[in-house]
Parts: C-alpha cells; sequence; structure tokens
C-alpha cells in the first residue's frame, strides 16, 4: 500500500517538476526601455548620423534567441536603431521571425541586416536562411553583426565566414574594465573613439579560427594587452594574442561589420560605443565610406 501510494505522488510530481523545468529554461522576456533610458539615447543620437543616405534606406534588425538572451543589450539596441531612424537615415523593421530571413522576396527589400545579439539561430530547420543571406551580402547589400550575432552558424561555415569571427569563451567578462586600442584610428567608424585609447566595462568575446583571419579583415579595434588586467585574464585560447573587437570588410559586392561591443545597455549609453555601432551600420548599408581593405592587402 505504502509503495502504491508513494508511486501515485511521483506520478502527480512529474509535470509538476517538468513545468519547473520548462519555466527555468524559457528565454528571459526582452525588458522595456524605461523613459529615462529613451531621453538618454535621444540626447545621445540627436538629429542627424554622420553620413548623408545616398537614397531612401530600408534596415531588417533580426533578434532572435535560441541561446542566452542579451535582454537588455538587445532591447537598448533595438530602441537606439529605432529612434536613429528618426534621423531620416533609414528605415528600420525588427522582427524575431524567421521567416523575415528565409522568405527570399522579404529579405530582399532590404538594404542591410541587423544581428542584434542574436544567438544559436535555428539553421537546420531554416535551411534558407543561410543562402539567403549570404547571396543578399553578396550582392551588394550589407550585414551589422552586434556582440552574440557571433554566436551563431556553427553548422553553417560560410555564413561564420562571411561574418568573420566564431564566439570562443570571453575571458573578458561584463564586471570587469578593460582596454582597447584603435587598429585604425583614422577610420571614419573609429572617429566616435577620437583616436584615443580607452578603457571600459564590457564582456569581450574572443574569435575562433576558423572563420576568424586577421589577414582577411579590417581591424577597426582590439583588446590593448599592454594593460595587464586586460593581458592576464584567464582561459585565452589564443596562442597568437589577437583579439579582434570589431572589424569590417567586403564580401562579394557587400560589407559587413561586427562589433564585440553591446553586451548589454551600457554600449548604448556611452557615446562613443554607440557612435562606433551607428557608423558600422551607415558603412553596410553603403552610406558611410571607409577603407575596408583586408590587412592582407
Amino acid at each position: 500500500m505504502k509503495s502504491a501510494v508513494m508511486a501515485a505522488c511521483a506520478a502527480l510530481m512529474v509535470p509538476m517538476i517538468a513545468g519547473v523545468a520548462q519555466a527555468q529554461q524559457a528565454p528571459n522576456p526582452i525588458p522595456a526601455v524605461p523613459a529615462e533610458g529613451v531621453s538618454q539615447l535621444e540626447a545621445l543620437i540627436g538629429n542627424a548620423l554622420h553620413a548623408k543616405p545616398a537614397k531612401a534606406r530600408k534596415l531588417l534588425v533580426f533578434s532572435k534567441c535560441e541561446g542566452f538572451v542579451h535582454g537588455d543589450g538587445i532591447a537598448y539596441g533595438n530602441k537606439a536603431l529605432e529612434l536613429a531612424a528618426k534621423t531620416g537615415a533609414f528605415q528600420a523593421d525588427f522582427s524575431t521571425d524567421y521567416a523575415a530571413l528565409t522568405d527570399k522576396a522579404n529579405l530582399f527589400k532590404y538594404d542591410a541586416v541587423v544581428l542584434n545579439n542574436t544567438t544559436r539561430l535555428n539553421a537546420k530547420d531554416n535551411p534558407a536562411m543561410v543562402p539567403n543571406l549570404i547571396e543578399f551580402v553578396k550582392s551588394g547589400r550589407g550585414l551589422c553583426v552586434i556582440h552574440s550575432g557571433a554566436d551563431n552558424f556553427y553548422d553553417s561555415p560560410d555564413a561564420a565566414e562571411m561574418v568573420g569571427g566564431q564566439f570562443d569563451g570571453h575571458p573578458w567578462g561584463g564586471g570587469g574594465t578593460w582596454a582597447f586600442k584603435l587598429d585604425d584610428p583614422k577610420s571614419p567608424l573609429n572617429q566616435a573613439f577620437e583616436g584615443k585609447s580607452f578603457k571600459t566595462g564590457e564582456e569581450v568575446y574572443q574569435q575562433k579560427s576558423p572563420p576568424y583571419d586577421r589577414a582577411k579583415l579590417h581591424v577597426l579595434v582590439s583588446l590593448d594587452l599592454s594593460d595587464p588586467a586586460t593581458a592576464e585574464t584567464k582561459d585565452q585560447k589564443r596562442a597568437d594574442k589577437d583579439f579582434a573587437v570589431s572589424w569590417i570588410r567586403p564580401f562579394g559586392e557587400g560589407r559587413v561589420f561586427y562589433t564585440s561591443f553591446a553586451h548589454d545597455k551600457r554600449a548604448f549609453l556611452d557615446k562613443a560605443r554607440l557612435w562606433h555601432i551607428l557608423d558600422g551600420l551607415q558603412y553596410t548599408l553603403g552610406d558611410l565610406k571607409a577603407d575596408d581593405k583586408p590587412a592582407a592587402k
């Protein structure tokens, strides 16, 4: 009798436990940006971006997450781009629906795609996504990849090659303050840094090779290992100590910008990093001209 009661209790607990597990695994909701944050972003962005658009531009901002959800990084990034669109530099649509990328006719309405902190995008169940994106960029359009946009395409090496890097851990955690140097101080995409190296709080990815290869990229910002705290972090995997943070590259007839900045809202509330991202975006749209020759050329 006792064993029968215990079995019945166990049977009742299974769905309860499963429900708890499902609740724990559910992705964190994207927070709303409070009014104070909106006001701060409006003040930082102002009324115009650095480059005048050559024609009316249309932007797709995609922020689907199958892995870790960078909640306020997505929220503040999307809000910053929504406000930047009010300058007239582009029109922006926002989506987490794979159909935005798998429907080729829909995708090709845009001049550039932003992967705002996407993680572990499911290419297996959405087989048109990767070939569409590659053709999209090669045809002369742009791809702007923010922070964990590099945490994707593990089964799609051609897409990872297009991005130029892939997440391989983050020895430089978001709770630390790290040193950064400008690899190309004269690049218009680095103008917000005013030619100066700097320190800031950020989570920084190290990149896996392949696909990362400095010889194929025009690196803009790297970690500055002359700073002891930055140089001495644990779990560094790259023997060459090449820890690029932001880069651009031509890809076919199109353009790619990647930055490891923007793990969270701090990057978007910091004028220099915010404008670095906005300038990177305008490069991918084709409106901000920059030397993007790979290091090997």
